[in-house]
């Protein structure tokens, strides 16, 4: 089987500190993907938006910058977990396909042995976070643990991997505004949905780089669903993403203030559909790194509701 090696994004940094780590530590960091940070950022976002819409909810200005550290430290461990676990499952999957064939287990640079217990290092440091929470919190974030756990397969039985992901790197927002107000309530529900659509739409961009060696290999995605028509579906996760966190926000009575960072988060959300190619790996890369930006800009939005 001939894989198109010509299509392959460098998904990691050109350069970066885990090049200049030591040696024997390398493949462990590049197996936590510590060269590449968005990740981090894509899971902590969520968490600091459910700390931001507890805020505005409950009237109480700042949100705790005690929990927003530890859901940075969490997401930190939990992410690299994640990772670690992924492969574990992937290694004879990750060696077919272009992009991901010098991964650590792929490559054999590190034993499954070794995978294992380092996997384990990370999720302990993830739970002492996690025991820092109220009880409540604790229990939903143990939850995500199936979520976790079924990740890997779901591209082998659905089309729709992408929007399992979505259920799994945005259980922050439940757990943090949780732990923030000891609830469950419609602006948190509505704020995770909102969140798993925006993970719908930037991981099928994501997903268009492999397109061509998944088909070879079997793995199914919505980058493969949609086809030639996945900016229209970005769009129109996006667009119901835009909607639903206006809902949010107008259910939290939040100032109006917060019309201007949602109009700016909204933009640049929609400049990403307009400047979709999902023939150029690079782009599509670039714009599904891009997805920091759109956090941080939501998480300013709430923080201005919160603020104001």
């Amino acid at each position: 089987m001939q894989l198109n090696f010509d299509r392959r994004v460098a998904d990691s940094l050109p350069t970066s500190w885990v090049d200049r780590a030591p040696l024997a530590l390398r493949p462990y960091l590049r197996l936590a993907r510590y060269d590449r940070p968005i990740g981090f950022w894509l899971l902590a976002l969520p968490c600091w938006m459910g700390l931001m819409a507890a805020r505005i909810g409950d009237g109480l200005g700042l949100p705790d910058l005690w929990l927003a550290v530890l859901f940075a430290i969490g997401a930190i461990a939990m992410r690299g977990a994640g990772c670690t676990y992924n492969d574990i499952v992937d290694r004879e999957l990750d060696a077919r396909v272009a992009r991901t064939a010098d991964r650590p287990l792929a490559a054999g640079t590190v034993t499954l042995k070794q995978a294992w217990l380092f996997l384990a290092g990370q999720a302990l440091v993830g739970l002492i976070v996690l025991l820092q929470l109220p009880l409540i919190a604790i229990a939903v974030g143990l939850a995500s643990l199936l979520l976790v756990a079924a990740y890997p397969f779901m591209k082998r039985i659905t089309w729709w991997p992408q929007a399992w992901l979505g259920l799994t790197f945005n259980w922050g927002v439940p757990v943090a505004y949780i732990a923030a107000t000891g609830r469950v309530d419609g602006v948190m529900i509505v704020l995770y949905i909102a969140c798993v659509l925006w993970t719908l739409g930037y991981d099928t961009i994501y997903a268009q780089q492999d397109s061509e060696d998944d088909a070879l290999v079997g793995v199914k995605s919505t980058a493969r669903l949609f086809g030639e028509s996945s900016q229209y579906w970005v769009a129109g996760f996006y667009g119901a993403n835009a909607i639903l966190i206006a809902l949010a926000i107008w259910m939290s009575q939040a100032t109006p203030w917060i019309v201007i960072p949602f109009t700016l988060y909204t933009a640049h959300l929609f400049n990403q559909v307009r400047r979709l190619d999902i023939e150029d790996g690079a782009r599509c890369l670039a714009l599904f790194k891009s997805n920091r930006i759109s956090g941080l800009l939501l998480v300013a939005t709430l923080f201005t509701g919160a603020l104001i």
